[in-house]
């Protein structure tokens, strides 16, 4: 057995081991690198020689920005300045999950910490207006998903950092490529749902209000309209307080707090975070700065600004989350020394075909992502994706239809994205909620690859 073969099997039994509730897939490659280096006769230096130093510096600069846009009350001003937009229409109300989310991840939000937010305000609408509890948790996470591939979002900067390790030359219009991809993609699937619920009747039609009389059965004005207690129908209503979301949730409904009312120096806190925000997206899109190091710096410029307390900002760094990725790719950067991903890439290979060895790729990626990190399942299989490249394959859609690929599965019981779902969603709700979610999961497997690829192989 060779040493390539050796470590593509290794690589399989770290993600198998990802079933075992204590094992962390971070930990597990740095020490499976060492070992496997020790084997292989590679010196020690040599493996910390792989370790992704430059995608540190993206990924700690991008989540320091986010947070200190969090924690100086910006974030929660724009997710305020969302919700007040809908006036009382149901299917916009189902839709602000979907913005939210989006938002959310275009900005830098990992996409755990931004399904942690948009599944209680998503199940609080589900709970409050008789909205299907699985269309309204899809359309919060497919808008996550919209904004996955955005400039600033986890996806794009490890699609644009990987791409350029990879020797994969990525033309200058990329970063709008990606973006329009996700957004695309999460358009269209919301579309479906939104026509399948207002079809079947999961996302009721009418407005937010309450008659002044008594209100009608189940919650509902004669019209059609559910009751919250609001005016009725024709009233001019009460001008809207300002508001701040909470994740926490009363009963079954989202809570939505008061917040003290606008200020110059609120203005003023706000104008320079979102300053910060637009400085690093012009940059680092239109002049092809490191927007790691951008990053950082903005969020130097705002805790120094604005006095935040650098612990605060430094604790919100997903310090979990870049082991993990920092671990993964030590361990790939090994294996490519070895000559494991040229053995794989021949197994994968159709000859005459390289679009149908890029199906291949999706596939694999959609199965492994089911049930484990679909970032974790990106960063493995980008190395796969030079050969098909070379052999005639866009670069950017084969970067698109795999990452699209690898997330799309992502919406099942099974992972992180399921359990935080099923953690907002009340009780009587979850066992129903937690057969359709792997209903829907298991549906996607066979699909969502082969969509992705069908759109987006030919960009």
């Amino acid at each position: 057995m060779t040493m390539a073969t050796l470590s593509i099997i290794v690589l399989v039994a770290l993600f198998a081991a990802t079933l075992i509730p204590a094992f962390d897939l971070g930990l597990g490659a740095l020490v499976a690198a060492f070992l496997l280096g020790l084997a292989a006769d590679v010196a020690t230096d040599d493996v910390t020689g792989f370790f992704p130093s430059g995608f540190f510096v993206l990924i700690v600069g991008v989540t320091a920005l986010f947070a200190a846009a969090h924690l100086n009350g910006t974030l929660d001003w724009l997710l305020d300045l969302m919700l007040r937009l809908v006036r009382g229409r149901l299917v916009l109300i189902v839709l602000v999950p979907f913005a939210i989310g989006a938002v959310l991840t275009a900005v830098g939000t990992l996409p755990a910490a931004a399904t942690a937010i948009v599944s209680p305000i998503a199940l609080g609408f589900a709970a409050r207006y008789r909205v299907s509890p699985l269309i309204a948790a899809v359309l919060g996470v497919t808008g996550i998903i919209s904004g996955l591939l955005s400039p600033l979002a986890v996806y794009g900067v490890t699609a644009r950092e990987l791409s350029e390790e990879q020797g994969i030359a990525l033309p200058g219009s990329a970063p709008v490529s990606f973006l329009l991809g996700g957004l695309i993609t999460g358009l269209l699937v919301c579309t479906a749902l939104m026509l399948v619920g207002v079809r079947t009747g999961a996302i009721p039609s009418g407005r937010v209000a309450a008659p002044s009389g008594p209100a009608a059965p189940d919650g509902l004005a004669p019209d059609g309209a559910a009751t919250d207690g609001g005016p009725p129908e024709g009233t001019a209503p009460e001008p809207p307080a300002k508001t701040s979301v909470s994740t926490a949730t009363a009963g079954t409904a989202t809570v939505v707090a008061p917040a003290p009312a606008g200020t110059r120096d609120q203005f003023r806190v706000r104008a320079l975070t979102v300053s910060c925000l637009l400085a690093v997206v012009v940059l680092s899109v239109g002049f092809d700065m490191n927007v790691g190091y951008l990053g950082l710096t903005a969020a130097l410029v705002l805790q120094l600004a604005l006095r935040l307390p650098p612990g605060e900002i430094v604790s919100r760094i997903p310090w979990n989350v870049v082991l993990l990725i920092g671990g993964l790719l030590t361990y790939v950067g090994l294996m490519q020394h070895l000559g494991a991903f040229k053995q794989i890439s021949d197994m994968l290979r159709v000859d005459g075909s390289p679009m149908l060895s890029l199906l291949v790729l999706c596939y694999i990626a959609g199965v492994t992502s089911f049930a484990a990190s679909s970032i974790a399942v990106f960063v493995t299989a980008m190395p796969l994706l030079p050969p098909l490249v070379a052999d005639g394959v866009s670069p950017v859609g084969g970067v698109l239809a795999l990452a699209l690929a690898s997330v799309m599965v992502d919406i099942n019981p099974l992972g992180i994205t399921g359990g935080l779902i099923l953690g907002a969603a009340e009780p009587s709700a979850r066992p129903r909620l937690f057969r359709n979610l792997l209903i829907y999961g298991l549906i996607s497997i066979p699909i969502a690859p082969f969509l992705t690829w069908l759109a987006f192989s030919w960009w």
